[in-house]
């Protein structure tokens, strides 16, 4: 297997072991909300293909969408920093800042250095700030699936 292959397996892999350490509550309820994000991520990276903002070089992941990106570390992180945080929107924003920093900078950078991804027409700046507006409108999903849950699990109890 080459270092490419590896490393995008990797990719995938390493952050679902963490998922072992989540409550299973804790993961069905944060579900939708990295679905969401992961489809609209999926979406988003078709148009970002077509328009040239980057090149997606992936072996496992060939065509405009990079899926050991989007299913492995996107994923999961978002499935943990709304476990860690939900409820308190500043230490979810800083988190998330954080977190993007390391998404936008460090891993995109190795997937640079491994040649399976390059930003051609944006940068890791751009990426970052687009990262942490999404990190905002999903926060806003979550609020409200869960006030949709909050809503039908009072009128089953009237």
């Amino acid at each position: 297997m080459n270092k490419k292959k590896a490393f995008s397996l990797a990719m995938i892999i390493i952050p679902w072991l963490s998922v072992l350490f989540m409550d299973k509550k804790s993961f069905v309820r944060y579900l939708p909300v990295a679905s969401f994000i992961n489809l609209f991520l999926s979406v988003f990276s078709v148009i970002g293909n077509k328009r040239r903002w980057w090149i997606n070089k992936n072996p496992l992941s060939p065509g405009n969408v990079d899926f050991s990106y989007i299913l492995g570390p996107y994923f999961v992180a978002t499935l943990w920093i709304f476990k860690l945080t939900y409820g308190n929107f500043p230490k979810y924003l800083v988190t998330n800042a954080i977190a993007n920093i390391f998404n936008a900078f460090l891993l995109g950078s190795m997937w640079e250095k491994f040649d399976i991804f390059k930003f051609k027409k944006i940068n890791h700046t751009i990426w970052y700030f687009i990262c942490v507006l999404l990190s905002i409108f999903i926060y806003g999903y979550q609020y409200i699936v869960e006030k949709t849950i909050t809503n039908e699990n009072k009128i089953k109890s009237v």
